[in-house]
């Protein structure tokens, strides 16, 4: 029997890092599949040091990493080559180490859509979507929306250079009808939403926050979506809910992006069941 104690190594590189949960649904995908010698690792990257950790994928031969707050748009001068939607958003969240080659992907946009579709059993194709926040994550969101058909996309946002910013890049790069509006004081929604994404940090455990908008404006039927996993039924969520909306939470997206993650790296088809749990019941004790 051949022995090999060399393991194959994946991870997350951000700053601060301690208390990002990724770990936990990697290495439960990694078990249900039976991949013993697959390990993740969680680092502690500073920026001042992202060139040399980037560059350590191909010293010590790591499959991949995530990459989270500070590095999704410095990381892009370090990489070989960057997927056509993570060139347009502007940021990459995982890395492939292929035979040395460093590739740039974002499966945050993605892991929105799947769990869109498969947990909330939504096609936004023709749909008019409003989005809270013009960051990360809402530009990740905003680029696959837009290319999903979608019939247009408000971006409402407290920075006005950063919501217009966001608005031009998805009028230059796609053909979706988009708009942005300021987002001063109570916030009321157009009449015309069908899906609402909050894709702003408000409600991140342990702060239990709300968007300040008039819940009145949101009418029945209307998909209330939160990107924020832990706590998964947010403030917002709860509130949109008290209307008659139906609601998704952001368990599903962290979820999905990390499971392309895994299937990126392995080659192997995530077990998103056994991945799920692992989240979702450490959010319950630690909730």
């Amino acid at each position: 029997m051949k022995i090999d104690f060399v393991p194959n190594l994946t991870g997350v590189f951000g700053s601060p890092v301690a208390e990002n949960p990724t770990v936990l649904m990697m290495e439960a995908g990694y078990k249900a599949l039976g991949l013993d010698n697959w390990k993740y690792l969680t680092l502690e990257v500073p920026p001042e040091n992202l060139k040399e950790a980037i560059s350590s994928l191909r010293t010590f031969n790591m499959k991949g990493i995530h990459l989270t707050i500070p590095h999704k748009v410095s990381v892009l001068e370090y990489l070989d080559e960057i997927s056509s939607t993570a060139k347009t958003m502007g940021a990459v969240n995982t890395v492939m180490n292929i035979d040395g080659k460093l590739v740039g992907e974002n499966t945050d946009g993605k892991g929105f859509m799947e769990s869109l579709k498969k947990d909330a059993k939504v096609n936004p194709a023709g749909k008019n979507i409003v989005i809270l926040g013009a960051g990360g994550a809402a530009r990740a969101i905003c680029v696959e929306l837009a290319f999903a058909n979608v019939d247009s996309i408000t971006i409402i946002n407290r920075s006005t250079k950063r919501g217009e910013e966001l608005a031009q890049l998805l009028f230059e790069s796609s053909n979706v009808t988009v708009d942005f509006l300021p987002w001063d004081n109570l916030l009321s929604l157009p009449s015309d939403v069908d899906i609402l994404v909050q894709a702003t940090s408000i409600g991140l455990y342990p702060n239990k926050e709300k968007p300040s908008i008039n819940y009145d404006s949101l009418k029945p039927g209307i998909l209330a979506c939160d990107v924020i996993p832990n706590p998964p039924q947010t403030e917002f969520l709860q509130e949109a809910n008290s209307v008659g909306a139906k609601t998704l939470d952001g368990l599903g997206m962290l979820v999905y992006q990390g499971a392309l993650a895994l299937t990126m790296w392995t080659g192997k088809e995530a077990p998103i069941k056994e991945m799920k749990e692992a989240l979702s019941g450490f959010f319950a004790r630690n909730g």
